[in-house]
């Protein structure tokens, strides 16, 4: 009997493979929209229709589906092409941000009947949104529309829909690996069992007999040098500690070995044919331990070159520095404060795993073969740069593309897949792919830093700081990819944002055998803070005066200078001004709240605040370079390095192109995530995409729109003031002059030069940014649980060029921070290994989990950003959980410590105080 399933309208006949899930059988048959998020059920991002049910495909046995009629996301609209009214509403609300969920919430709303609808915590449980917070979701679901189409030259300031939307709800964005390449070997990574070992002996024939294998390589296949996986602008400020694949492993989970194969099955076979005998090591886990006499040395073998600031106590870099006297400053204080503060391991949980394609395509100039790499990366350029250096190659022998990109969050601001990737390429010259697992992101991929922080505080009676001193310690893990830096920055805005007299800080970032942390959303600054803001709140308490006040009366005014312990910032300002309005915010809403009346009888309720300050890029330079182009038709082109992967980017750049052409942004097409298409951009990370990316866009574009004025008053002979830009064309002096006839007159004379231009920006001067966090609470002293009953966010991104967007940002951020506060934690063992390598045992926010927070736009105008704008991508983030912690402390009476306040740590502290009562 044959097998027969309908998919989408449509016939198909081929066998599943014994064993094959619907999922993949779908996706190679080419319907892309169908996602992997997990392969296990969590998520939801494979959703789709059998015989009109939702099922998690990933889950479901393709030989079930025999007989039976699929509908993915491609195939919900009608055959002519007209959407599904839930595709409709997800695109006029923008339910979404890097998409990569979309294609599942979409089928399972779609499946919903009335009464389900009423409940949509219950309907959304087998959904995960790692970026919206699931407002902008919820929204979509009842029909709001947010979306507004301006007129020309008036797209700043609006809510323009992303240029994606229609690719995204109909499931044709093209994400990394949502493109068939032929002839696509597999490649499957061999992992190290031990938290420290050194390989003594590698079998692998026993792997390369197995069919279909086509090599396997281990280190002594790889070169000999070293290497961060961080990306940065300026590859110093990272420790040279890692290898391709390396003789010595110093985390459960380090690669030791890849197969390439003609499926994932034979490589996955390959590996567990490999015989690896070790010598195993001492290890340590504990970063205290680490920096302690006779510890292990995780990299005690590399000399100066490798920039480790002390190998053999395994510091990978640290800054001691002060301001003042501390000792002088807390003999003046009335009242001093101290207190330890501990945050845990945090994965990015970006629903599109890390992971890449390197194939081979002719050059163009015809000269031969060039090795191209598209992969899931906010760093194109710098990935470019790093493979080059590794492998001998010229730039011109190298191209790295980034399709969409299914979130990121700093996660993908590292090397993690394309070396291995590229070395398979290179060797076997055919197309290699990797992509990892949901668990091998857990154990393979990097986390947040855990960091712990002893800080201590003073302040005189009237509520004057007098000192501020800080002892940090960083985890950095196996590696110092992003340690250093991370643990700079962590100290710098959060120590700047208050006045005080005399200010110390001594930090760490150490090595430790567990997996490696890395870049994330806050880049440190929301470990600290949760410590700062902490211990000022606790400072206005025990000084009897409102914590909102105290803060006013310490934290920095505008123009004046920002005074940190580790060194001035000479290119950061406060080139504009919103703390004071974003605390207003919380004031307003404090003054006015009855969220209190909601909590259940016999709860404790509490409030509390918290607020951050950010630098609006990275320092040390941070470029982008950007090409504006008319077009054959009239259109423009925009050409820009940086990454699109739901930070909205690539609508910014439009809104910003249609204000200084004075056009509409369906007249604009974008280029981008491309190494081809502009000649460098430092990458999708810092929070640059406006303010950097966005400032050489805006360049480029306002320099265009002057050359063809004066190339339009040359082609007509009118005065160039008299020559008006519009959306289609010039009207100079009355006589209309179309852009297309501009165009083709430019071809004509050979002035080419007059219909592009370039623009160029350096990241310096920054400005900096501000938010503040207020909730409401309520807590069940019987059993620990905790309710937001309000959640309030101001925030100080200056001029808004996209509310929609902004919100959205501003709205993820909060709720993947009360993930970080509530509940998730990457947990290890004494080994170091982890033990939380999958969602269901991670624990992500969900639908039901997350508020509708209310979002607050300051007013201001930047005099640095593009039009006046700042970033607001990373900063929301950052001061969530000591706004939680300090409406927690308000409710219970109780100072919670470290991270994350979990419920049944609450009721243990709630019962062990009774019991100590």
């Amino acid at each position: 009997m044959t097998y027969e399933i309908e998919i989408n309208r449509r016939t198909f006949d081929q066998e599943p493979r014994a064993g094959q899930c619907l999922r993949t059988y779908l996706r190679e048959r080419g319907w892309f929209g169908v996602k992997k998020g997990c392969d296990a059920g969590d998520c939801g991002a494979c959703t789709v229709h059998v015989d009109g049910e939702p099922v998690h495909s990933c889950l479901y046995p393709a030989v079930r589906a025999e007989g039976r009629s699929v509908t993915t996301v491609e195939g919900l609209a009608s055959p002519e092409g007209e959407l599904h009214p839930v595709q409709r509403q997800f695109l006029d609300a923008q339910g979404f941000q890097c998409g990569f969920c979309t294609a599942g919430f979409l089928m399972t709303t779609a499946a919903l009947d009335e009464e389900q609808l009423t409940d949509l915590p219950r309907a959304f449980k087998g959904n995960i949104c790692r970026c919206t917070g699931y407002r902008a979701i919820e929204d979509a679901v009842r029909g709001v529309q947010h979306t507004e189409r301006p007129c020309a030259g008036k797209a700043v300031g609006k809510n323009l829909g992303a240029p994606a939307g229609p690719l995204v709800v109909t499931g044709t964005a093209r994400y990394t690996f949502d493109v068939e390449v032929p002839g696509l070997l597999h490649m499957k990574l061999l992992r190290s069992p031990h938290p420290h070992a050194r390989i003594v002996s590698l079998d692998t024939s026993a792997a390369l007999r197995v069919p279909g294998v086509h090599a396997v390589l281990t280190h002594e296949d790889a070169p000999d040098v070293l290497y961060s996986s961080a990306r940065h602008e300026h590859p110093t400020e990272d420790p040279d500690d890692t290898r391709v694949l390396d003789s010595t492993v110093r985390f459960v989970g380090q690669r030791v070995a890849a197969v390439v194969a003609d499926s994932e099955q034979a490589a996955e076979e390959g590996c567990r044919r490999i015989e690896v005998e070790y010598e195993e090591l001492p290890y340590v886990t504990d970063p205290e331990e680490a920096m302690a006499p006779g510890a292990p040395a995780l990299h005690g073998d590399k000399g100066p070159e490798a920039r480790i600031a002390r190998a053999a106590e395994n510091v990978a870099g640290e800054v001691h520095g002060q301001i003042g006297d501390v000792e002088t400053g807390f003999a003046e204080a009335d009242v001093v404060y101290e207190e330890t503060f501990r945050t845990q391991r945090v994965q990015h949980a970006s629903l599109e795993t890390h992971g890449c394609v390197a194939y081979f395509e002719p050059k163009e100039d015809g000269t031969g073969e060039r090795l191209t790499v598209r992969s899931s990366t906010q760093t194109p350029f710098l990935t470019r740069r790093a493979l080059c250096a590794l492998y001998g190659l010229n730039e011109d022998d190298v191209r790295v593309v980034a399709g969409r990109v299914g979130g990121g969050f700093g996660g993908k601001q590292e090397m993690l897949t394309e070396d291995v990737v590229a070395l398979a390429a290179l060797k076997l010259r055919r197309p290699v792919k990797l992509e990892y697992t949901r668990a091998e992101q857990f154990y393979g991929a990097t986390t947040r830093h855990p960091f712990t922080i002893r800080i201590k505080v003073g302040a005189r009676a009237d509520g004057t700081l007098t000192a501020v001193q800080m002892r940090v310690v960083a985890n950095t893990g196996a590696y110092g990819n992003h340690g250093p830096a991370v643990m700079f920055h962590s100290v710098g805005e959060s120590f700047a944002v208050y006045r005080a007299p005399h200010k110390k800080v001594d930090a760490f970032s150490v090595y430790t055998n567990v997996v490696p942390a890395g870049a994330f959303r806050g880049y440190g600054l929301g470990q600290v803070t949760f410590a700062v803001e902490s211990v000022m709140d606790e400072l206005a308490r025990l000084l009897g005066m409102d914590p909102l006040a105290f803060r006013e009366k310490n934290i920095i005014g505008p123009g004046e200078a920002m005074h940190s312990p580790i060194g001035e910032e000479e290119d950061l300002h406060i080139a504009s001004y919103g703390l004071d309005q974003c605390l207003e915010v919380v004031r307003t809403a404090l003054a006015e709240d009855t969220s209190a009346s909601e909590a259940p009888e016999g709860w404790l309720v509490g409030q509390g605040t918290a607020m951050a300050m950010i630098a609006t890029g990275p320092p040390g330079g941070h470029y982008a370079d950007a090409r504006v182009s008319l077009l054959s038709d009239g259109t423009y082109d925009i050409a820009v390095g940086t990454a699109e992967f739901g930070n909205g980017t690539t609508t910014v750049h439009k809104q910003i192109t249609a204000g200084a052409l004075n056009t509409t942004e369906d007249r604009l097409t974008v280029r981008q995530s491309d190494t081809d298409v502009v000649r460098h951009d430092t990458g999708a990370f810092g929070s640059a995409g406006t303010v950097v990316a966005g400032k050489a866009v805006l360049l480029a574009a306002s320099s265009l729109a002057e050359r063809l004025r004066t190339f339009a008053a040359r082609h007509t002979g009118v005065a160039r003031h008299l020559c008006v830009l519009g959306a289609e064309a010039f009207d100079c002096a009355g006589r209309t002059v179309t852009l297309k006839e501009l165009y083709e007159a430019a071809h004509a004379s050979g002035a080419t030069d007059e219909i592009a231009a370039d623009g160029h920006w350096g990241g310096s001067p920054r400005s900096v940014a501000f938010n503040a966090q207020w909730f409401r609470i309520a807590v069940d002293p019987h059993t620990g649980e905790m309710r937001i009953l309000r959640s309030v966010h101001s925030a100080d991104a200056g001029k808004v060029m996209n509310p929609m967007q902004c919100r959205g940002q501003v709205e993820g951020g909060v709720a993947q921070a009360l993930g970080a506060t509530l509940f998730e934690t990457v947990r290890v063992d004494e080994r170091g290994e982890v033990t939380t390598a999958a969602f269901r045992r991670y624990r992500l926010p969900q639908y039901a989990d997350v508020p509708r927070t209310e979002v607050h736009f300051t007013e201001t105008t930047d005099a640095i950003g593009p039009l006046g704008a700042k970033s607001m991508s990373e900063s929301p983030f950052n001061p969530v959980a000591p706004a939680f912690a300090n409406a927690l402390r308000d409710a219970t009476g109780i100072r919670f410590t470290e991270l994350p306040v979990t419920r049944d740590r609450v009721w243990r502290a709630i019962h062990h105080r009774e019991l100590g009562a």
